[in-house]
C-alpha cells in the first residue's frame, strides 16, 4: 500500500500545476489494485463542479504526460473522474472547504460515545481533530480514528 500512495505523491507532483492550469482543483489521486489490474484515479473539481466534458479535457491532457514521465512500472489505466456529492474527505484542505456542510465520518472503532459513525454539520478541523455537531452536540474526533468520512447527501429530499 505504501508503494501506491508514493506513486499517487509522484504523480501528483507533476500533473497539480497542468491540472490547475486547466482552472481545475486536483482532489484527489488514488493508484489501486482493481482485480487483475491496476487504475490510477486522478479525481478533479472545480469552482462551479465538472463533468464529463472537463474529465475527459483533464484525460487527454495528463495522458501524454504520463507515457512521458512513466512514473508507473506496471501496466494501469488512468481514471478522470469527479469527487461527486458524496465526496471523500481524506486531507485537511478537504476539510476546511467543506465547513458548514453536513458529513459522515465512520471511526476504526467504538468512540467515548459508543458510537463507530457520527454524521453531523462540520464545524471545525485542526491537525489532530474534526469537530461537529451531531443532534445539537458538539462531538470533537480525533483525525487517527478516522477510516473514511465524506460529505453527506440526504437522499430523500429529492
Amino acid at each position: 500500500m505504501a508503494k501506491n500512495v508514493g506513486i499517487a505523491e509522484t504523480v501528483s507532483e507533476f500533473i497539480k500545476p497542468v491540472v490547475e492550469n486547466l482552472g481545475y482543483i486536483l482532489w484527489d489521486i488514488k493508484f489501486v489494485k482493481e482485480g487483475a489490474g491496476y487504475c490510477l484515479r486522478v479525481t478533479i473539481d472545480g469552482k462551479d463542479g465538472v463533468g464529463i466534458a472537463d474529465c475527459e479535457k483533464v484525460s487527454r491532457t495528463i495522458d501524454p504526460i504520463l507515457d512521458e514521465k512513466d512514473p508507473i512500472e506496471q501496466s494501469y489505466s488512468l481514471e478522470v473522474e469527479t469527487p461527486g456529492i458524496e465526496r471523500e474527505l481524506s486531507k485537511k484542505w478537504h476539510y476546511e472547504k467543506c465547513i458548514g456542510e453536513t458529513i459522515d465520518v465512520k471511526l476504526f472503532t467504538q468512540d467515548e460515545t459508543g458510537s463507530k459513525s457520527h454524521t453531523g454539520v462540520l464545524k471545525a478541523i485542526d491537525d489532530e481533530r474534526v469537530t461537529i455537531t451531531e443532534n445539537e452536540k458538539e462531538i470533537s474526533i480525533s483525525l487517527k480514528q478516522i477510516a473514511k468520512s465524506n460529505v453527506h447527501f440526504d437522499f430523500t429530499d429529492i
